[in-house]
C-alpha cells in the first residue's frame, strides 16, 4: 500500500534530538507488502515503515512515511484513561477528553474543529481504558499546522469554569442518552468490568455518576491537565505523505519546549486470579427481550498464552464460521448473532494496557433459558480444553488473523495503523512490535490452543450476567397476550 523513499537523518537534528530510543529502517519495498519469497508457501509479512524518537522532554514520536495519497494522520496519545482516572471522580478522564475541544492559548472555542474542517479533514477524540487520544486526517500540505495546533492545547488549555460547566453538561446528556434512556444501555461493556473485576480502577462506572461529575472543580480539572496531559505521557503520532526529518523538526519547535509533568502518578491495576464463578442479574425496564452476556479474564497482553487467547477469540466467537455462532445460532436459533472478542466493544485486542475480560454477549428469546445457553457454550469450551484442534481450522483462524491485521493497518485513514504505533509507542516504548505481530500468531501451536483454553476458560474465570426486562416490557408482553382473546 505505502511506497517509500529512503529518507537521510539529519545530523543536527539527531543531537537535538534528547534520546533517542529506537529508529525503525525504512523499507525500500511498499509497506504491507509481502517481501521477496524464499518458497512459495510462504505467507506474506506486514511490514510498516517507521521511526521511532524520543525528545528531551519525554514526548514519544513515531513518524509512518507512505507516498500514495497526499494526506496525514496525526495522532497524539496521552496515558490516562477510565481505568486510572481518580476516585470518586468517575467520568473525569471521558469529560476531560471534551475540555480538549474548547480552546486553546492561540485557538478559541471551537476553532480546532474549525481549522481541520476548513482544510477538508476530519478529527476525532476518544476516551479508552488506559489512554485518551485526538487525531486529524488533513492534506499533507498542512500537517505542520496541525502539529502546532496540537501542541498548542499541549501547553496551553482554555481552562475557565465556564467552558467546565458547558462540558459537564454535555456528558451528562451522553450518559442519560446513551445509557441511562437506551435498552441495553451499558450492557454489557459497562456491566461486565464493575462485575467481574474487585480493583476499583477496573471495576468502577467508566462513563460516569451524574453526581461525580457534577462534583468536579475547576481546581481538579487543572490539576487533571498539569499531571496527565503533558509530552512525557504521550505519543505524537504522524503517517502519510510526509518527510520523517520535516515532521521531528516542527516536533522539536512546537512541542519541545514544553515542561514534562513532575507528579506522574499511577495507581496499581492488577486483579487477582479469579477462583470463583460470578453471577449477577440485571433488570432493564426498556430492554425488550432478555440478554445474556459473559466475560473470561485474558492472558496478560504480550505473552504466547495471550497470542493464543487471540486466537481462540477467533475460533469460537468471530464470524460465521466460529463455533459459537454455528452452535448458538445456526444449530439452536436462540439468536440472530453472538457478539464480543477482547477488549470489546470499547478497542481492539491491541490497544490497552492492564487486565482485560474476553467477552461475549447474545439477545435471545424469553422461551430460552441461561442455563440452557450457557451449558452450549460450555459443550464448546469443553470440546476446545479436551481436544486438539484440527490443524486446518487453526491455520484458518491464522489466516483470519493476518487479514483483521492488514485490514486495520491498510485503512484509508490510516487511523487503525496510528492506533496500533501509538499504542505500542505509549505501552511497550516499541512501535517496532507491530511488524511481529503475524509471528506471535504463527507461533501459536494447537498445544498451546488446549492448555490456554483449560487456565482461561475455565468457569471459575467466569462472569456472567443475566439481563431479564423491567415491569413495563412485562406489562407490554402481557397485554399483547390478552389482546386476541379480548377481539373474540
Amino acid at each position: 500500500m505505502i511506497s517509500l523513499e529512503r529518507m537521510k537523518r539529519c545530523a543536527a537534528l539527531a543531537a537535538s534530538t534528547a534520546a533517542l530510543a529506537v529508529t525503525l529502517p525504512l523499507a525500500t519495498t511498499p509497506a504491507f507488502a509481502a517481501p521477496k519469497k524464499e518458497a512459495a508457501a510462504k505467507p506474506a509479512a506486514l511490514s510498516v515503515p517507521a521511526e521511532y524518537h524520543t525528545l528531551a522532554n519525554g514526548l514519544k514520536v513515531v513518524i509512518s512515511p507512505d507516498h500514495t495519497v497526499p494526506t496525514a494522520s496525526v495522532g497524539v496519545y496521552y496515558g490516562i484513561g477510565f481505568r486510572i482516572e481518580p476516585r470518586d471522580r468517575t467520568g473525569f478522564a471521558h469529560l476531560f477528553e471534551h475540555m480538549m475541544f474548547q480552546g486553546s492559548a492561540n485557538l478559541g472555542k471551537a476553532q480546532f474543529i474549525n481549522l481541520v474542517n476548513t482544510n477538508g479533514g476530519q478529527l476525532n477524540g476518544s476516551t479508552r481504558f488506559d489512554y485518551t487520544n485526538y487525531y486529524e486526517v488533513v492534506p499533507s500540505n498542512t500537517t505542520e499546522t496541525f502539529l502546532w495546533a496540537e501542541a498548542d492545547r499541549m501547553k496551553g488549555l482554555d481552562i475557565t469554569q465556564d467552558n467546565l460547566t458547558n462540558q459537564q453538561g454535555v456528558v451528562k446528556n451522553e450518559v442519560k442518552v446513551n445509557v441511562l434512556n437506551q435498552p441495553y444501555g451499558g450492557f454489557p461493556w459497562l456491566d461486565l468490568p464493575q462485575a467481574a473485576n474487585t480493583n476499583w480502577y477496573n471495576a468502577h462506572n467508566f462513563y460516569g455518576d451524574l453526581k461525580e461529575i457534577d462534583a468536579a472543580t475547576l481546581t481538579d480539572v487543572q490539576a487533571f491537565f498539569k499531571q496527565f496531559y503533558a509530552p512525557n505521557n504521550a505519543v505524537l503520532v504522524v503517517a502519510g505523505d510526509v518527510d520523517p526529518a520535516q515532521v521531528m523538526g516542527w516536533a522539536e519547535k512546537y512541542f519541545g519546549p514544553i515542561p514534562k509533568s513532575a507528579g506522574l502518578k499511577f495507581p496499581d491495576v492488577s486483579e487477582p486470579r479469579q477462583t470463583v464463578e460470578k453471577r449477577v442479574e440485571k433488570t432493564d425496564p426498556l430492554a425488550p427481550q432478555p440478554a445474556l452476556a459473559w466475560g473470561y479474564h485474558v492472558p496478560p497482553k504480550g505473552t504466547p498464552e495471550w497470542a493464543a487467547m487471540r486466537l481462540i477469540d477467533l475460533l469460537l466467537i468471530q464470524g460465521a464460521d466460529s463455533r459459537l455462532t454455528k452452535v448458538l445460532v445456526n444449530q439452536k436459533g436462540y439468536a440472530g448473532s453472538v457478539e464480543g472478542g477482547i477488549n470489546w466493544p470499547l478497542g481492539n485486542a491491541y490497544n490497552y494496557n492492564g487486565p482485560m475480560l474476553w467477552s461475549g454477549f447474545i439477545l435471545h428469546g424469553p422461551e430460552v433459558s441461561d442455563d440452557a445457553i450457557l451449558a452450549d457454550i460450555d459443550a464448546v469450551v469443553k470440546d476446545l480444553q479436551t481436544r486438539p484442534i484440527d490443524p486446518a481450522e487453526l491455520a484458518r483462524a491464522k489466516t483470519k488473523a493476518r487479514s483483521e491485521l492488514y485490514d486495520v493497518v491498510g485503512s484509508a485513514s490510516r487511523f487503525g495503523l496510528v492506533d496500533l504505533l501509538g499504542s505500542f509507542a505509549l505501552f511497550d516504548n516499541d512501535p517496532g512490535r507491530i511488524n511481529r505481530l503475524e509471528k506471535e500468531i504463527d507461533a501459536v501451536t494447537p498445544a498451546m490452543i488446549r492448555k490456554t483454553a483449560q487456565e482461561y476458560l475455565r468457569s471459575t474465570n467466569r462472569t456472567i450476567i443475566s439481563l431479564k426486562p423491567g415491569a413495563a416490557q412485562e406489562a407490554a408482553a402481557a397485554a399483547s397476550a390478552v389482546a386476541p382473546a379480548a377481539k373474540k
